[in-house]
């Protein structure tokens, strides 16, 4: 997410008639509901809420419908509906593997260029099972370079770390076209059999990422922020060195933490090398990006998994850098390559005003919801979700919302309670911000559309939360 970049409404003129006709407040709040606004000394102004049967004209409440909030994570459901919408739910990325030169008994007298097409789910086992088709194609020792053909993407240049200033979050990953296993690492701290000085382990192993482990032991239980160990990139994302630190207590086994390394080309060489050299394959040559020459041969194309997949685990989980993936993909998709978020952006808002749906006051910037400038009215989101609904994609994308009670990020919300597996909603929360979109089905069968942003001080801390448990419970009780 670029945070300085500059809040652009998008603002496509459209002659529409409103879906759920959420112009104007049409009711004022559940007494439980506003007991906890009365109880925080929060008022209304912060907060827009939009509760709709999905059969109905008329909203059942409605709470400032019109005015643009921040709705955090929850805006991955515009992006990922547009996504199925506009490439369908079978749509696959490719990777290309393409070579310069003869291959002959195996060895390849010249490059290997790995060309990304932008696949945001190119797992580490997903990537060993694209170079064992290269293996088994015939290919084994490369006598020329590894290119990285990236082009596919060309992101706008950002800081990682404008965000929030932790850079080596795997959260704040940026897109790319060649992205390996999201560029996140586990590092596994582990105590060694029999005692001693505390040792660390990669998934994925990169050949190319050095470890300056300096880890000692303490006495203690298995306790305390991240049990004590400290971990650092001393040469920022574009070195390839980590460094740990700290005191490991000996109460402790093991202790993992996940961050992401490196730039994505030289990630991509990183996982590249161990798993080709598994696979009985060599690389006499050096890695480099740059892009697939004229005279180069295609040798493999290696399917991603469905976009109805890919949707399921970005809305289920709430990932952003693959919700990004898909903002690109649809830039270069529906305009040209290579795809970038400027792109990603107009065929959004282009394809909000062709479905009917007002774009005043929206603007979805990276399409992850992990940005401070994104905005959309909650009647605008609620006219989106009620159009879904009657969409031929309806089955695939309520699914891939995270299940009250059971999984995602909903797991532990209502377990146990006779809320649970009544609500597919994606949830969103940063600073200031707590959000919740999606489908509740009441005690009564009915199903409504519930939408509801509250934008005010301290909000994450606990208020929201709060009320937002109220207002589900109240629709539930409908």
């Amino acid at each position: 997410m670029n945070k300085l970049a500059p809040l652009i409404l998008l603002s496509v003129i459209v002659s529409i008639v409103p879906v759920a006709g959420t112009a104007e407040n049409s009711a004022t709040l559940p007494a439980s509901v506003q007991k906890i606004l009365d109880g925080h000394g929060l008022g209304h102004d912060g907060l827009s809420i939009v509760v709709q049967a999905v059969d109905a004209e008329r909203p059942l409440l409605s709470l400032n419908p019109g005015e643009p909030r921040s709705p955090a994570s929850t805006i991955k459901l515009l992006t990922t509906f547009a996504a199925l919408d506009l490439l369908g739910p079978a749509y696959t990325w490719q990777t290309e593997a393409w070579i310069t030169g003869p291959l002959s008994d195996g060895r390849l007298a010249g490059d290997l260029i790995l060309k990304g097409g932008g696949d945001p789910y190119l797992t580490t086992e997903r990537f060993w099972t694209f170079l064992r088709e290269l293996t088994g194609k015939g290919l084994k020792q490369i006598d020329g370079d590894l290119i990285i053909d990236n082009s596919y993407f060309d992101p706008e240049p950002e800081d990682p770390g404008a965000f929030d200033g932790q850079p080596w979050r795997t959260y704040n990953v940026t897109p790319d076209a060649l992205l390996v296993n999201l560029k996140a690492v586990q590092f596994r701290v582990y105590r060694p059999v029999g005692g001693g000085r505390p040792r660390v382990t990669t998934d994925p192993v990169l050949a190319n990422l050095e470890i300056d482990n300096r880890i000692s032991n303490v006495k203690g239980p298995c306790q305390g922020f991240q049990r004590g160990v400290a971990i650092d990139l001393p040469q920022g994302l574009d070195g390839n060195t980590v460094q740990l630190s700290g005191r490991f207590p000996t109460g402790c086994r093991e202790y993992s933490i996940y961050r992401t390394v490196m730039t994505p080309p030289e990630f991509a060489y990183g996982v590249f090398e161990p798993l080709w050299a598994q696979l009985g394959g060599g690389l006499s040559g050096k890695v480099r990006t740059g892009v697939v020459p004229d005279d180069a041969k295609r040798f493999a194309r290696f399917n991603s998994i469905p976009m109805a997949e890919v949707v399921r685990n970005v809305n289920k989980f709430s990932n952003n850098v693959m919700t990004r993936q898909l903002l690109l993909t649809l830039g270069a998709e529906k305009t040209a390559e290579p795809g970038n978020a400027a792109k990603g952006r107009r065929v959004i808002g282009e394809w909000l005003a062709d479905m009917g749906l007002d774009t005043a006051g929206v603007f979805v910037d990276n399409g992850s919801g992990l940005s401070r400038e994104t905005r959309i009215p909650a009647g605008v989101m609620a006219d989106m979700l009620l159009a879904a609904w009657r969409h031929p994609y309806m089955p695939e994308f309520i699914a891939s919302m995270p299940l009250s009670g059971m999984d995602g990020t909903m797991r532990n919300r209502f377990r146990g309670s006779s809320l649970a597996g009544r609500m597919h909603v994606k949830t969103g929360r940063l600073d200031d911000v707590y959000a919740i979109a999606g489908y509740v089905q009441a005690r009564s069968g009915t199903r409504y559309v519930v939408v509801e942003f509250h934008n005010d001080k301290d909000v994450h801390r606990g208020p929201g939360k709060e009320l937002q448990d109220r207002l589900l419970r109240w629709v539930y009780d409908q």
